[in-house]
């Protein structure tokens, strides 16, 4: 009797180990690296809308300084990069990038990029920072 219930218990073990290497090979397509709008790469999930782009009819400058000024409102500016026109921040735990290129000489662009700690997107806090840069912009 011990014998059938080990063969049992063994078979279990070994349906219980192929499937969690199923799920896990089925989530290796999921993730990855992400470009980030400084040019760098970093882990998270691709193919998730990250990023808000606007336009604004002010200097770089203009647009630059109340980026600064946004990130420092709402939590802390990390690095400011002058050669590329990015700002990263860290707004609680998710991580924000601010990069600003000028259209033309009236109309400045700005790309706000947020992401989690775990390499997740978090569009609603890009929104709520880009329409503060808004705001900031005098």
């Amino acid at each position: 009797m011990t014998g059938a219930v080990g063969v049992v218990a063994l078979r279990a073990m070994k349906k219980n180990f192929l499937m969690m290497l199923v799920c896990g090979a089925a989530l290796v397509p999921f993730t990855g690296c992400v470009n980030t709008v400084d040019g760098r790469s970093k882990a998270g999930m691709p193919w998730v809308k990250d990023k808000i782009d606007s336009r604004y009819e002010r200097t770089v400058a203009q647009v630059t300084a109340a980026a600064r000024a946004t990130l420092k409102q709402n939590g802390t500016l990390v690095s400011e990069d002058v050669v590329t026109n990015t700002l990263t921040g860290k707004v609680d735990t998710r991580t924000v990038f601010v990069k600003v290129e000028e259209i033309d000489s009236k109309v400045t662009r700005v790309i706000v990029q947020v992401r989690t700690k775990g390499g997740g997107a978090d569009v609603d806090l890009a929104a709520e920072i880009d329409k503060q840069i808004a705001l900031n912009l005098k």
